[in-house]
């Protein structure tokens, strides 16, 4: 009797526990678009994004003037036959200086940058498959433990059952106390399966508030796809060669790298620098008072000779990044290629599961319901009951799970066909994206204005 009061107590816990979540339902669609909104993952791809567009302004600033004004203040004095005389000198002026020419290096950095925040950019949209992914699993994996809680739950109240029919056969003589013994040890194992249960739903309702931002309210474990899936194998590893964000990152990596070669390369070349000043006080230092201007201007031109060894070492490293991102983006693309026929194997896996299971429940549960009214005219034992109900929640407990495994597949193989994004689910969501800002901060004179993003 007290492990029937701890189930019951540990079922009222578990009830109590869900009542929150009965006042309203959150669909898997809503629960997808709270996380694109809030989580922190997505808001921190997106913050590199804008981190690597200002890397395009500071390598075109490599090209553009660069003007500074100085001013400087000076003092003196002279002791000579007990005279003490003082004197002072101070400046004020401007400083020129750009490059006119280095070899085309600054414009493979620029180009190195621009090909550098097209990277973030798809690693911002691989963030945003990852993050929808885990929501749907976790959204899946709250509504798959809440039905195997109540599965379990309802197999603890038949073995309870059983127990209670057993002792009373044994009362009136039509049973033995082996049958007892039985029945009780299958409500022992069904009720500390009960409880596995419960301590599952608890983590998996942790995994939920840390991928949604709050707790799981009442799930529902329908989603329509409206056609976004792909109709074949062939079709989804065509979506995943065009769209998936880890393979543009890979070619977005090998354009970089190809930059980094040229910039590497250009260091042996020329570089021609303009230089100006103009000096508006004080030019005169012998008289700091005398009114006038002084100006220059020159060109100075550098031509690299010998520096050790390092220009060669640092073409010989970019050539050697520029192989090695080739053969990533080829091991990038088999990684895809394999998610691909994994997904699409899976879903076909447990699309046919569910066939098998809820075949195997629609039997099962005539099995149970026949060899009850069998046992109850002495043609079938408790023991022959208890593996009935036993293979029965077997089969349904298949069943939830590979129902819910259908659902987190649909969305795995979506992922890897680099379809899974809040556009391609048409959520109600404003679409993350730093390309207005990129476009802003390439501006060469923003340094005269603030940048409103």
């Amino acid at each position: 009797m007290l492990l029937k009061s701890v189930v019951r107590a540990g079922a009222v816990a578990v009830a109590f526990a869900l009542l929150p979540g009965m006042a309203q339902a959150e669909t898997l669609r809503e629960a997808l678009e709270r996380a694109y909104v809030n989580n922190p993952n997505i808001m921190s791809a997106l913050l590199s994004v804008k981190s690597a567009a200002e890397d395009i302004a500071l390598r075109k600033a490599g090209k553009l003037p660069q003007i500074s004004a100085t001013a400087r203040v000076g003092g003196a004095y002279t002791v000579t036959s007990g005279t003490f005389t003082p004197s002072y000198n101070y400046t004020l002026g401007l400083n020129y200086q750009q490059n006119l020419f280095d070899n085309f290096r600054t414009e493979a950095q620029i180009e190195q940058a621009r090909a550098m925040s097209e990277l973030s950019k798809y690693a911002l949209r691989n963030a945003e498959q990852n993050v929808l992914l885990s929501v749907a699993s976790a959204y899946m994996n709250v509504v798959r433990d809440t039905q195997l809680v109540a599965l379990r739950q309802e197999n603890v109240e038949f073995f309870q059952a059983q127990v209670d029919s057993s002792d009373s056969r044994l009362r009136l003589g039509e049973g033995t106390q082996i049958e007892v013994s039985q029945s009780r040890a299958r409500l022992a194992a069904a009720s500390a399966g009960y409880r596995a249960a419960i301590a599952s739903l608890q983590t998996s309702q942790a995994s939920y508030q840390r991928w949604v931002g709050h707790k799981p309210q009442n799930l529902q474990a329908s989603y329509n796809f409206n056609g976004a899936l792909p109709k074949s194998i062939d079709d989804a590893t065509d979506s995943a060669e065009a769209r998936h964000p880890a393979i543009l990152t890979a070619r977005a990596a090998i354009r970089a790298a190809m930059a980094g070669s040229d910039a590497a390369k250009a260091a042996f070349g020329p570089t021609l620098n303009l230089i100006g000043s103009l000096c508006g006080i004080g030019c005169f230092g012998s008289n700091p008072d005398q009114g006038g201007m002084t100006g220059s201007v020159s060109l100075q031109l550098s031509v690299p000779i010998y520096s050790g060894g390092s220009m060669g070492a640092s073409v010989r490293k970019a050539n050697i990044e520029q192989i090695k991102s080739e053969v990533d983006a080829l091991a990038t693309r088999d990684q895809v290629m394999e998610s691909v026929i994994s997904a699409w194997s899976s879903l076909q896996n447990a699309t046919a599961q569910i066939e098998s299971a809820q075949s195997a429940v629609d039997s099962g549960q005539l099995v149970v319901k026949g060899t009850i009214q069998e046992r109850d005219v002495g043609q079938r034992t408790t023991l022959d009951v208890l593996n009935a109900q036993a293979e029965l929640t077997s089969a349904r407990e298949g069943l939830i799970t590979a129902s819910s495994a259908r659902v987190v597949a649909s969305f795995a193989l979506l992922a890897a066909a680099g379809k899974l994004s809040a556009t391609d689910l048409n959520l109600n969501v404003e679409v993350h994206s730093a390309d207005g800002y990129t476009a802003t901060v390439e501006d060469v004179w923003q340094e005269l204005r603030s940048i409103d993003e």
